[in-house]
């Protein structure tokens, strides 16, 4: 069992609970909850691996499936321990994208593409899953917002080439890049942190 797939899987445990958190803010059934935190947990993957033409790691190895359903049901098990939903949410989202972002740079670096297109397809497999969750949601995708999301995902990503040529071991340079994006992601929302917003407040109202 490598490092990559124990990364992996806790980020489709961590994808898997913030779907169902949200699809249980939405009131959804049973039925509805399962399908937002399985397509919140696999969406991203997928796309890395369609893009890489890679095989869809969830479709070759039935691990996926039982820690999505096994994440769902313990979810929705513990909702009242989770009564901060909105903070628990943030928590679960961020550390999914950090690792998702590290795998993604991985599974680049794996074959063969340019350091660039690698912090794209790390950003692309860790945010995906969340667009998807949100649009089913009927909600504005994070990333599509003010919110610094994606560009923690890509400094994380930048940080993984830089540190790779530091005397660190690799294991090393995955844990401080991802600890990077929530670094990242936890300041900004702390402290308020956003994109300017090209629009004058008179042209918010008026929308």
């Amino acid at each position: 069992m490598t490092l990559s797939f124990i990364i992996d899987i806790l980020g489709t445990v961590a994808f898997t609970i913030s779907g169902v958190l949200t699809a249980m803010r939405k009131k959804l059934d049973p039925f509805g909850i399962l399908i937002i935190g399985f397509v919140t947990a696999v969406g991203g993957g997928t796309l890395r691996d369609v893009l890489i033409d890679a095989n869809i790691a969830w479709m070759r190895n039935l691990t996926y499936m039982y820690v999505i359903i096994g994440s769902a049901i313990v979810a929705i098990i513990l909702r009242k321990k989770l009564s901060y939903v909105r903070r628990s949410l943030f928590l679960f989202d961020t550390i999914g994208i950090a690792l998702y972002t590290v795998v993604g740079v991985e599974k680049g670096i794996s074959v063969g593409l340019p350091p660039l297109i690698c912090v794209a397809l790390g950003t692309m497999s860790a945010c995906f899953g969340g667009v998807l969750r949100d649009i089913l949601c009927n909600e504005i995708p994070i990333i599509f917002r003010k919110e610094i999301y994606a560009t923690a995902c890509i400094l994380g990503g930048i940080a993984y080439f830089l540190l790779l040529k530091t005397p660190l071991l690799v294991d090393w340079v995955v844990v401080i890049s991802g600890a990077i994006v929530i670094t990242i992601r936890l300041l900004a929302v702390t402290f308020n942190l956003s994109f300017p917003t090209i629009y004058k407040e008179e042209e918010n109202i008026r929308l």
